[in-house]
């Protein structure tokens, strides 16, 4: 029983795709690229940003780079909103990052269990109120660094048919959206990528393609019972024997 169930524990299950995992690697490219280029030129004063500028060869340099990487993060981000559009409409797909009632229920289970109110956390489908929350924040945010970025490249086009007060304000918005998806992405998508108990010292999960049954259970049961054809409750009690095992080999 106990070889059966570590078979089970080691299974690994596809969870990405090969175009996902190379979109995420576009984005971690051209994001770290824009943040770098981006904040150089924005706290253009410090002793850092200085040296990006220097060692890209200059401010010219460095606004080229910044817009080209802009141009490059424009069609990924279009190209994602696009594809999954037209995945939902004509193919069926399930709007799985879509924010729903459930979402906030589990929110507030997850509230409880922290504070020893429930048993159990929440159990999740394929993405849980955590990752629906960051990818939404990350994709909004990014759809407005690209729309203010546009109007700072071109302002004098955007000056013929708006006020001309809307620069500034996409100056002000640019910046500091910039620091708030910086912010967003340094405490919550690493901590949660690569420090997180869960998975420390790092999820693989999106440069594999692959996450472990183990994981499944525990983060994704919903999904799991579904790929299985299972109920629910069959897939929790495989939980419980896993956490059971694990207490067991933790004895000295």
């Amino acid at each position: 029983m106990m070889a059966e169930t570590t078979v089970a524990q080691e299974k690994r299950i596809r969870r990405f795709s090969t175009p996902r995992i190379v979109e995420h690697w576009l984005a971690m490219l051209t994001f770290g690229t824009l943040v770098a280029t981006g904040l150089a030129q924005s706290f253009f004063s410090l002793d850092i940003s200085r040296w990006i500028i220097l060692k890209a060869g200059g401010i010219d340099t460095i606004r080229f780079i910044h817009r080209f990487t802009g141009v490059v993060f424009l069609v990924a981000t279009i190209s994602h909103v696009a594809i999954a559009a037209m995945g939902i409409i004509l193919r069926r797909w399930q709007p799985s990052m879509v924010i729903n009632k459930n979402d906030f229920m589990d929110a507030i289970h997850d509230i409880r269990y922290y504070l020893s109110m429930e048993n159990s956390p929440a159990m999740c489908d394929r993405y849980s109120y955590k990752q629906k929350f960051e990818y939404w924040g990350i994709l909004t945010g990014s759809l407005l660094m690209v729309v203010t970025g546009l109007v700072l490249w071109f302002p004098v086009v955007v000056t013929r048919f708006l006020p001309g007060e809307l620069i500034p304000v996409a100056k002000a918005l640019h910046s500091n959206e910039a620091l708030v998806i910086v912010l967003l992405i340094a405490i919550w998508h690493i901590y949660n990528s690569i420090f997180s108990p869960e998975v420390f010292p790092l999820d693989t999960s999106i440069f594999t393609g692959y996450i472990s049954r183990e994981r499944m259970i525990r983060e994704h049961p919903l999904e799991l019972a579904q790929r299985e054809g299972v109920r629910i409750e069959e897939i929790m009690e495989q939980g419980k024997g896993l956490h059971e095992i694990g207490s067991e080999e933790a004895l000295p």
